[in-house]
């Protein structure tokens, strides 16, 4: 169709959906913004340039392609439950509150929504709707399997890995094929310094989600903990296979390959990492480093100076880059949270 008439909007935005399922994610970009370009009124398209983005949890990215297929439609379920995550996942939690709030009654049998909700409005000091959302999730949630994995979840994101793992334990004992269950016990295990049941817990997920990258990332991190580097390169490539936006990875990588002296490698690594996650004051001060071993020094003080205005200003967010039992302070991912509304 498109050899015999290149304007036709449609049959790029289908070339782009199948890109999408076979999850070739810049070919599905590249394809739906030419759809884009000659129907720009369509908001299928943008939401589902959104969608390329959400999935590849670029949550930022696909903020604006979602807000603009709401402005055209407000009353979309659909649109407003993936912008209000993507509010929820960049931290912008009052705005998470009030973009969901309209979706109760559709939404509020659905735990992790209410979950969601409850979190986005204590964050925000919305009391009121907290309230509202947390009661309602001990109504639908009751003694479910899926009840105890989301209040285990609350506690890890409170850091307090003992009283997470209480809860998690109860879902295991009613499911423990549930999907997510054993990653975040692993992550229970991570935050009690037991790294044995954690990487037996992280193994045991990747049976049941073999595509979860997160699993992979903390076992590179376990394996690099215990200074056995192959292993942890290994995790960590495994990681990126999986996702390529994993910047703890490519990050972990970077200091394998520094610690080896293989410097050009290591760069690589880090030069990823920055660009995955610019404001991590630990991915410049490392790059400085690596940067100085190759006698590049004045770009390595340009990076040590970054280093140091995120480190004064506050804006450092080494939790995305680093794993939580180095830096004590990373946000416990939320892959349960992911699933898109029908």
């Amino acid at each position: 169709m498109l050899a015999a008439n290149p304007q036709v909007a449609g049959a790029w935005a289908n070339l782009g959906v199948i890109a999408m399922r076979r999850k070739q994610w810049n070919n599905a970009l590249e394809l739906l913004r030419k759809a884009e370009k000659l129907a720009p009124n369509v908001a299928g398209v943008r939401l589902n340039i959104g969608l390329v983005y959400f999935r590849q949890e670029e949550f930022r990215s696909a903020i604006p392609p979602f807000e603009s297929v709401l402005r055209d439609a407000p009353g979309a379920a659909q649109p407003r439950y993936l912008l209000g995550l993507c509010y929820f996942f960049s931290e912008r939690y009052a705005e998470a509150a009030s973009t969901l709030e309209p979706l109760w009654d559709s939404e509020s049998n659905n735990l992790s929504y209410l979950y969601v909700v409850g979190i986005a409005a204590g964050r925000a000091k919305r009391a009121d709707l907290e309230s509202k959302a947390l009661i309602r999730l001990v109504e639908v949630g009751g003694d479910t399997p899926e009840f105890h994995l989301l209040m285990g979840k609350a506690d890890l994101n409170r850091h307090e890995p003992e009283k997470a793992l209480a809860e998690l334990q109860q879902a295991e004992e009613a499911d423990s094929s549930l999907p997510f269950l054993h990653f975040n016990l692993g992550l229970a295990y991570l935050g009690m310094s037991k790294y044995d049941e954690a990487r037996s817990e992280f193994l045991k997920d990747t049976a049941i989600e073999p595509d979860l990258a997160w699993n992979y990332d903390e076992l590179g991190w376990l394996y690099s903990r215990q200074h056995d580097e192959a292993k942890a390169e290994q995790y960590f490539r495994e990681a990126l296979q999986r996702d390529p936006h994993v910047a703890s990875s490519q990050f972990g990588l970077g200091e394998i390959y520094q610690r080896q002296g293989k410097f050009s490698q290591a760069l690589a690594a880090l030069d990823a990492a920055e660009k995955l996650a610019p404001d991590s004051r630990n991915v410049h001060y490392v790059r400085g480093r690596i940067l100085m071993h190759l006698g590049r020094t004045e770009e390595a003080k340009k990076e040590f100076a970054e280093s140091q205005r995120l480190l004064d200003a506050g804006m450092a967010r080494d939790d995305q880059i680093s794993s939580g039992m180095k830096s004590g302070t990373r946000p416990t991912p939320n892959p349960e949270l992911m699933k898109e509304p029908q």
